[in-house]
């Protein structure tokens, strides 16, 4: 096996797949901590009740996108990571590396973008620090965020609590966010209904969470997408999880984007949309409460967890077959947060 310290840093270490978990490893190790499952945020007990904590940063390519920029894309990251551990998102920190020449004008409407969304999650942004680098040493600008929100009582949510029978479901539709980067950055016109899904997805869980004890852990499927969210649920948990090819919601100008370019929709990032386990009891209930959010209108049941094979993710293609749905190994389209 090929030791992380012998080599050079890669883009595809940062891709949501297996190089990216043999760098967090390593980095775990590095620094003394605790390596388990490893969730969106950390939850804490504290003076009063629970926290969760988190911090993210963000140095997506291009600023500016169909669906949002940098700014938006920061605010919604960071809440969607305190949200799917079951927090209510309330304080946010903000931090940029600007480079020097960078156009006010620009950062104008990246602090407009996260003002906006901001106050559509109902977070505050409390704290911050800015730097500015030389000309060409950070690309326009690097975002760097952290969040605190608060966990109510009796909600606990870990990508290790699936068992045998519990659905899957995912939020929405798959791929838009990495379609659309990739979109603008290459300059291929996938469909003019093709933008990022960015969102706050507080305005999806803390309802869901407030009334339905049977979910058991909820994950964004961000880097890496749906193909590494389930893998990860798999593997954490000791289950197989099993899925369909023609549940999966997929909008037509991602499908069409992905043929074109001989990309798998379920290893593109989004950055509005997440996976749940629920207890099958509940799953019905859960699904028709997210379709009647603006969020989860296109929500749909896409599987099951099963016994066996342990830590696989398998999917009963729309021939007829099945596959197994690896996790990604790098990253198809680096820096899209």
């Amino acid at each position: 096996m090929r030791r992380l310290e012998d080599e050079k840093i890669l883009l595809a270490h940062g891709g949501g797949g297996i190089m990216m978990k043999e760098l967090v490893s390593f980095l775990v190790d590095a620094v003394g901590g605790q390596e388990g499952a490893l969730q969106d945020s950390a939850v804490f007990d504290a003076p009063g009740g629970r926290l969760a904590f988190t911090t993210d940063s963000f140095v997506v390519h291009p600023l500016f996108f169909p669906g949002g920029d940098i700014g938006h894309l920061a605010v919604c990251g960071t809440v969607n990571d305190l949200a799917v551990c079951g927090a209510v998102p309330k304080f946010i920190s903000l931090a940029m590396i600007i480079e020097e020449g960078f156009p006010v004008t620009d950062l104008e409407r990246i602090a407009s973008s996260i003002s906006a969304a901001a106050e559509e999650a109902g977070v505050t942004v409390v704290t911050g620090d800015t730097k500015v680098v030389d000309r060409g040493k950070a690309d326009g600008i690097f975002i760097n965020t952290a969040g605190i929100g608060v966990v109510p009582a009796g909600v606990s949510l870990s990508s290790d609590f699936a068992v045998e029978g519990d659905r899957i479901i995912v939020s929405g539709t798959i791929g838009d966010h990495g379609l659309a980067i990739l979109s603008m950055r290459e300059g291929i016109d996938f469909g003019s209904d093709l933008k990022s899904d960015a969102a706050p997805l507080s305005k999806l869980t803390v309802p869901l969470l407030e009334n339905f004890a049977g979910i058991r852990a909820m994950r964004d499927a961000t880097r890496g997408g749906l193909a590494a969210v389930l893998n990860e649920i798999a593997v954490d948990s000791n289950v197989c999880v099993r899925i369909e090819e023609g549940f999966i919601p997929v909008a037509e100008a991602v499908r069409n984007g992905c043929e074109l370019m001989g990309y798998d929709p379920l290893n593109i990032a989004n950055e509005g949309k997440l996976v749940a386990v629920v207890d099958p009891g509940e799953a019905d209930a859960v699904l028709e409460a997210m379709r009647g959010m603006d969020l989860g209108r296109d929500a749909a049941i896409i599987g099951e967890a099963i016994a066996g094979p342990v830590g696989c993710v398998i999917m009963k293609t729309s021939f007829g077959g099945e596959r197994v749905v690896d996790l990604p190994y790098g990253d198809l389209l680096p820096r899209i947060c």
